[in-house]
């Protein structure tokens, strides 16, 4: 409190400190449209279609491709996020396979994001009562073609709000790529930090930009729902 008050009553350190808010405001926006929100978006896409590959896998009546979805989905859940960057960052460079930081963080944050979103896409698909299935085959519907046109859209509906809530997540997630140094918006706080030692500063303003990019994920989130309930009978 004592440091708090010191700052309020030192003109010249506050305004020491609002020139650094300002002049490291512009990194840090720099680094979340360069690669925040590229990795969030680019890393999600993959990873919604792998997670529809990996619930389809998990409901299949082929034993092999349920107990390799079941794997996957164990090791992705089992293991922490960032200790999977690190190994596909650092630790494939001994096996002679070197990737580019960018990369290597889509593909860690893909193959989480297709592990813990093939769970809630199964477990829509789950909750559509038996009934469509059978109204599919009933008018000469093959089982794919049941599953695209009849299942696959309600379940979408159903599993919104879960992914949505996962892509907020990911959003913030993507900090961790700072340890495997992509430059986003977090490794910018943290440069910019290291130079005038303003960590309580710095850190605050970066967590403002990631509160600011959720609440703006929130809003469209909660659009979109509204959008996909507009035909539902309440």
């Amino acid at each position: 409190m004592f440091l708090l008050s010191n700052i309020f009553t030192d003109p010249e350190r506050m305004d020491q400190l609002v020139s650094i808010a300002q002049t490291s405001l512009y990194p840090m926006i720099e680094g979340a449209i360069q690669y925040t929100i590229p990795l969030t978006l680019i890393s999600f896409v993959l990873g919604l279609i792998l997670a529809v590959l990996t619930a389809l896998a998990r409901l299949s009546s082929i034993r092999i491709f349920q107990i390799i979805a079941r794997v996957y989905v164990s090791i992705i859940r089992g293991t922490p996020l960032l200790v999977q960057l690190f190994i596909i960052f650092y630790g494939l460079p001994n096996l002679g396979v070197t990737i580019s930081p960018f990369i290597s963080a889509i593909i860690g944050f893909s193959l989480s994001v297709g592990a813990y979103a093939s769970e809630i896409i199964r477990a829509a698909i789950l909750s559509i009562p038996k009934g469509q299935w059978e109204a599919g085959y009933s008018i000469g519907m093959s089982y794919t073609q049941a599953l695209k046109r009849i299942v696959l859209p309600q379940a979408a509906r159903v599993s919104v709000p879960p992914l949505s809530n996962t892509f907020i997540s990911l959003l913030k997630d993507t900090s961790l790529a700072s340890l495997i140094l992509v430059t986003e918006l977090f490794r910018k706080a943290q440069e910019i930090a290291a130079k005038n030692y303003e960590f309580l500063l710095l850190y605050m303003e970066a967590a403002a930009l990631y509160w600011i990019l959720c609440t703006i994920l929130s809003f469209i989130q909660g659009s979109l729902e509204d959008r996909l309930n507009r035909y539902v009978a309440k």
